[in-house]
């Protein structure tokens, strides 16, 4: 299966459970869902293990439709691990299996 390499600004989700993510950039995006649509589970997600520096974590990315794109959660133990700052722009490779 294939992986997909890019890079996104990381931002904070400021609703009643405060969550960090970033959104792969469309062209991307409809690359992915067109490979790999019809493998979607709930709310459109879907599962892939992530890679950000030297920390790798399995998790899913979930479609947006307002943003036309996926959002990939970036977990507190990650962010901390690889000194993540909201705002800075980050390097993701996704794998999918």
């Amino acid at each position: 299966m294939p992986s997909f390499n890019f890079t996104s600004q990381l931002w904070r989700y400021e609703g009643p459970a405060a969550w960090h993510f970033v959104t792969l950039p469309p062209e991307e995006a409809q690359v992915l869902k067109e490979a790999l649509g019809n493998l979607s589970r709930a709310w459109g997600s879907l599962g892939e293990t992530a890679q950000i520096g030297q920390s790798t974590w399995k998790t899913s990315v979930f479609w947006t439709s307002g943003k036309q794109s996926f959002d990939l959660p970036v977990k507190a133990a990650i962010m901390k691990r690889e000194g993540l700052v909201v705002g800075e722009q980050i390097a993701v490779t996704l794998h999918f299996e």
